[in-house]
């Protein structure tokens, strides 16, 4: 579907749903037909544009040029956003057209979706049912089909909850990755943006274009999730209802059939820190964010929303300063449970209140949605809510049932591979032309992003399923699949115990071409993998067979020469087969 066919569609089926609330504002069709026919002629005259054909709904904390940025409160914004938000100007170059902003919790404070001028976002399904926010107009936007990508942001878990609840993929990166400005805070330390998207896919697809340029990746940042990974899960589920407990367990199970280790660890610290960011001194940033505008306009603000700021502004910095240092301690007490383990699953959320619940205990059903989600950026985790099927609650009511994948900072691949594994694809509510979902990307979104990666091409004992692939495994290394050397080498079996091969250059006039596999690893990695190689080994250039590069295992011509040539065999398994080398 073209650029301009896809906005076609968009305004058509915004249209027939009649959703208002879920809009802060719509640009004009003009504008959006000019910008998707740019789109247009662009691909048609080769420009390499990723998201080309999709659109996206953008939450109003998040600067939109020409648009105000109203973070759900409309004398906030005095006047339009002079420029985009570094994510929403990625995306425009990427190819997708924004189709407009979105209602949210106003000032991004709130788990619920209802608390904005601008009406309570309801589910995409039950309208009597909240949609989970505060970025829920993002949310409702993707799951109702209208748009392709959600921009939303997650501080407590605004990113997660809705998705959770709409039955949609949410990745909440590692906190600093994306770049934050032109983002309204909430607690700024702590906030990140995120996307929505119907599928795992679009949302990777989106999130490589988003990141990068912030925060640095960590120095050896992994980029997959291990054979035989080891999940943690937790010996208790508060807040749960049994048919939410089993429902977490058959995620567990799932990841289980899959080779994973599943065990089970006690959550208590983690749910301790999640207390804190709103129960004790850290909600200070609150008020250090909107605090001033709000303290000053109270007739203007949300109820709910203004006694949280303003209560905020109360905070001690004597308080601030004990919250902080409980949270060190407890962050050490969370990593020792996790110690071992690649990932955490929990369930995204506790349950699926209805508006007249909301309505009546605000601050406690919001409370007690963040069960699971609010500890994340404080920890400085990462996290991919996916689907997880449905629950059926007391009333008999089928209802989106979600679970989240977290893993330690920079660790975004593993807990997207893992997410793969675990999630269960979902019912959307389809709407008239609404756009196909993403295509696959040979590469995870951090390794598209900046993460310090290089190619390893390989021939012997690390190719997948030979005895050392677990050194570049436990390295986070990536298994990119099957590659060859230009016909420029030879492959010969050195006079080693055990025996392995040794690759070496003898150029286009005497060489062949050589099958090994190309590993993607992450730089870091390769310095104390270089010095553990036995002589005669070593890694250098190779060129392969479509005219690219990688770092590659190689020997000397020496050392080949006092070799067996078996380059007739083409590569190292075939040999062994052959039963030339040791097998």
């Amino acid at each position: 579907m073209s650029a301009t066919e896809r906005v076609r569609a968009a305004l058509s089926a915004i249209a027939e749903v009649d959703r208002p609330e879920i809009w802060v504002h719509l640009r004009p069709e003009a504008d959006l037909l000019a910008e998707a026919a740019a789109v247009d002629a662009a691909v048609a005259g080769g420009a390499a544009l990723p998201l080309a054909g999709l659109v996206a709904a953008v939450k109003n904390n998040v600067d939109v040029a020409g648009l105000p940025t109203t973070a759900g409160c409309p004398s906030f914004a005095d006047r339009p956003a002079p420029a985009d938000a570094p994510v929403v100007e990625r995306l425009r170059r990427a190819g997708v057209v924004v189709v407009g902003t979105t209602n949210l919790d106003q000032f991004a404070t709130g788990l619920v979706g209802t608390r904005s001028p601008y009406g309570a976002v309801r589910d995409a399904r039950r309208p009597d049912r909240i949609s989970g926010g505060s970025s829920s107009g993002s949310a409702v936007a993707v799951a109702l089909g209208l748009v392709d990508l959600g921009v939303g942001t997650d501080t407590a878990g605004s990113g997660r909850v809705p998705a959770a609840l709409q039955g949609l993929v949410g990745i909440k990166p590692t906190v600093g990755v994306v770049p934050t400005q032109g983002v309204v805070p909430a607690c700024r330390s702590y906030d990140c943006v995120t996307v929505f998207a119907r599928d795992l896919d679009t949302a990777d697809a989106a999130m490589a274009v988003m990141a990068g340029g912030a925060r640095p990746w960590p120095a050896a940042t992994p980029l997959a999730a291990r054979p035989g990974a080891r999940v943690a899960v937790p010996r208790e589920l508060p807040a749960l209802s049994p048919a939410r407990q089993g429902a977490v367990r058959a995620a567990a199970e799932r990841l289980a059939a899959h080779g994973v280790t599943v065990e089970a660890i006690d959550l208590t610290p983690f749910l301790e820190v999640a207390r804190l960011l709103y129960d004790g001194g850290l909600v200070a940033e609150r008020h250090a964010a909107v605090g001033g505008f709000v303290d000053g306009h109270r007739d203007e603000v949300d109820p709910t929303v203004g006694a949280i700021i303003a209560a905020a502004g109360t905070v001690p910095a004597t308080r601030l300063l004990a919250d902080r240092e409980r949270l060190a301690e407890l962050t050490t007490a969370v990593m020792a449970e996790l110690a071992g383990f690649d990932a955490l699953l929990l369930p995204t959320t506790t349950d699926h209140p209805t508006l007249a619940e909301v309505a009546a205990d605000p601050v406690r059903v919001n409370s007690r949605l963040g069960t699971y989600t609010n500890s994340c950026n404080l920890l400085d985790m990462c996290a991919v809510a996916v689907p997880s099927g449905t629950v059926r609650d007391e009333d008999g009511e089928d209802l989106e049932f979600g679970v989240s994948v977290l893993a330690r900072a920079g660790a975004d691949a593993v807990a997207l591979d893992l997410a793969r594994l675990v999630q269960l694809p979902t019912a959307t509510v389809a709407r008239p032309g609404a756009a196909a979902a993403g295509t696959a990307a040979d590469l995870p979104w951090p390794a598209r992003a900046g993460a310090d990666a290089t190619r390893l091409f390989v021939v012997g004992a690390h190719l997948r399923g030979q005895p050392l692939d677990g050194e570049l495994d436990d390295r986070g290394a990536r298994w990119l699949g099957p590659a060859a050397t230009a016909p420029a080498y030879r492959l010969a079996r050195l006079d080693t115990v055990p025996a392995k091969p040794g690759l070496a250059r003898v150029g286009r006039e005497a060489g062949v071409s050589i099958g090994g596999q190309l590993w993607l690893v992450p730089t870091a990695g390769l310095g104390d993998f270089l010095a553990a190689l036995p002589a005669p080994m070593h890694l250098g250039r190779v060129e392969l067979a479509d005219g690219s590069a990688a770092v590659g295992f190689g020997c000397s011509l020496e050392a080949w020469q006092g070799g067996v040539d078996i380059s007739e065999h083409g590569d190292w398994p075939t040999a062994q087969r052959a039963s030339l080398v040791d097998a």
